[in-house]
């Protein structure tokens, strides 16, 4: 691994680990943008991925490279809070993209992922709550909503609405707890599946409509980039 990065400027190795306690160790220690986890590293590895989430600093972002993931893997990884999944045949070229991308808040995915998580949200919309059911969302939950829906990104949103980034950050988490996400790519896909922003016209938007006018506004679902990926070691990146 340290041979991949090494001709990387802009990417530095702070930790390797061989065994799951010592990556628990390091995550918790030692601040990194990005953390490769290595599923092999444990007999239960959504519940070791979830825990060194929950162990590493803030900001800190998890990808996990396994042997190979099916269907319920893939949407359990992206519930637990991995933003990215990899197979081991990856290629350095691309193992490089991922770790940038992730580092910059994408969601990396190949296209078989993007389908299953896809499907998933699909069913979960078919058998959950009628829109009449759903939480209430503020007029500036909607907004930010509407911004991530987009693929904005925090500090665009923050200009939409005439706050800080912070409080955007503040939001963005208040509402994956009411909706029961756990980052923007579900936020996302929840947002296209239950119809979210169907009818909804943000302020800025209602003085130009006249009674007759039909209002709408169309989500699209922001992907991050569709790649292949997997790698044998588990390490922490630094940008």
């Amino acid at each position: 691994m340290g041979k991949i990065f090494a001709i990387e400027k802009d990417l530095e190795v702070v930790a390797q680990t061989e065994t799951l306690q010592q990556t628990l160790g390091a995550v918790s220690d030692t601040p990194a943008d990005v953390v490769l986890f290595e599923a092999g590293l444990s007999s239960n590895p959504p519940d070791s991925v979830s825990d060194v989430i929950r162990r590493a600093q803030p900001g800190t972002k998890v990808i996990i490279v396994a042997h190979h993931t099916g269907e319920e893997e893939t949407v359990e990884y992206l519930r637990r809070g991995v933003r990215g999944i990899l197979t081991r045949s990856i290629s350095p070229d691309l193992l490089v993209r991922c770790v940038r991308k992730v580092a910059a808040g994408e969601t990396w995915l190949d296209n078989q992922g993007v389908n299953w998580v896809i499907e998933a949200y699909r069913t979960q919309a078919e058998q959950g709550i009628t829109p009449k059911q759903q939480l209430r969302l503020s007029e500036k939950e909607m907004l930010i909503i509407g911004g991530v829906t987009q693929g904005l990104k925090n500090k665009d949103i923050a200009m939409e609405v005439g706050t800080t980034e912070q409080v955007v950050k503040n939001y963005l988490r208040k509402i994956y707890d009411k909706l029961g996400v756990s980052d923007r790519l579900e936020l996302a896909l929840y947002s296209m599946h239950r119809r979210l922003l169907d009818g909804y016209v943000p302020p800025s938007g209602r003085e130009n409509l006249s009674p007759q006018t039909p209002s709408g506004t169309a989500a699209s679902t922001p992907m991050g980039p569709v790649g292949t990926a997997p790698w044998p070691n588990d390490g922490i990146k630094k940008q």
